[in-house]
């Protein structure tokens, strides 16, 4: 495992983190508690020491679990959570989105809960969770410095939807110097993940890239192939069937990133998102110990050539030689898809 620090934060993690979701809900299928907080434990006994969790996973849940499973290691990991919903008064309506609330006030009773039910003083990273761009004023943004002053937090961040909204915001988290920003990001979906590099690149910035569904929702760790039915509670199956179709044909113009056997098509999904200096972390989603054995593993793997990221960047600027729609252009923006419409750039999937 490798490591790396967010922004100038000083807080360091694993190039290959923990995404919690998994162990908060069952929209990646079911499991115990004991299997869940087993996992958390497997992936640290494999190096893994970024826990990124949120307050709305399982509206609690997962925290609890991460809390549980790290209380013996706290010293030995960075863990994160997201604040930014108001799952209190709310119920959950299947996978739809629940109200927002971004208020001065709203974020220090939140992450107050949040550390609560993690059983811990502080957080390493904290991120507002899909926070619209014009709710994250001057107040928010002071609040979230008293965090830091009061000892909560120790580096901020804001985590993208973001077919919910990515753009100004994405933008803003850059331009306010957050220590991360966490998108969607992998080599079938490289917007907005590429927008944000560059943009980082191009203002000197010190922000650091979170990349999240590196495998493209299964394409590119092939859980998911022809033959896979999804079942109604997979949160992957609201993705059109022609995402798939394409994907499948897309994967078959790849197969060279595999090199020999020197490392799988998973692992190879997760060094090209590692060949951006700008990207610390990448936070796929463990199914099973198998996955964490193996996806843990990829900063082990021979490291994207030059010529084999070129090559790659060459058949992305190509639709990968498909002329069909693969479904998802519907996805709107922050704005309803005007701000998308000027730059020519389309929306990602969650």
């Amino acid at each position: 495992m490798e490591y790396a620090t967010l922004g100038n934060s000083g807080v360091e993690v694993s190039e290959v983190g923990f995404g919690a979701w998994v162990v908060g809900t069952d929209w990646w299928g079911d499991r115990t508690r004991d299997d869940a907080i087993d996992m958390v434990q497997h992936a640290l006994d494999e190096d893994v020491t970024f826990f990124d969790t949120g307050d709305v996973y399982g509206h609690g849940d997962s925290e609890e679990i991460i809390g549980e499973a790290l209380a013996e290691h706290r010293d030995e990991v960075t863990v994160s959570t997201k604040i930014g919903y108001d799952f209190y008064n709310n119920p959950q309506a299947g996978h739809g989105e629940l109200p927002k609330k971004v208020t001065p006030e709203w974020v220090h009773t939140a992450v107050d809960r949040s550390l609560d039910r993690l059983g811990m003083d502080h957080v390493e990273l904290l991120m507002l969770h899909n926070a619209n761009v014009d709710e994250v004023d001057e107040d928010v943004l002071e609040a979230l410095d008293e965090l830091r002053e009061e000892g909560k937090v120790d580096a901020i961040g804001w985590a993208l939807g973001p077919s919910i909204g990515w753009l100004a915001e994405g933008d803003a988290a850059v331009a306010n110097e957050f220590d991360a920003l966490q998108t969607v990001f992998n080599l079938f979906e490289q917007t907005p993940g590429q927008h944000f590099i560059d943009t980082i690149r191009e203002q000197n910035a010190d922000t650091s890239v979170l990349a999240r569904v590196p495998h493209s929702s299964g394409l590119l760790n092939e859980q998911v192939t022809p033959e896979t039915e999804l079942g109604k509670g997979d949160h992957r199956s609201h993705r059109p069937s022609e995402w798939y179709e394409t994907g499948w044909e897309k994967v078959e113009e790849i197969r060279f990133l595999e090199r020999d056997g020197a490392r799988t098509m998973g692992q190879a999904a997760i060094q090209w998102l590692l060949y951006n200096d700008e990207v610390a972390s990448v936070t796929p989603t463990f199914r099973t110990n198998a996955d964490i054995d193996e996806w843990a593993g990829a900063p082990d793997t021979p490291p994207l050539s030059d010529e084999e990221y070129d090559r790659v960047q060459e058949l992305y600027r190509d639709n990968f030689g498909i002329d069909r729609d693969d479904g998802m252009d519907a996805l709107r923006s922050s704005v309803g898809g005007a701000d998308l419409e000027e730059t020519g750039m389309k929306s990602a999937g969650d």
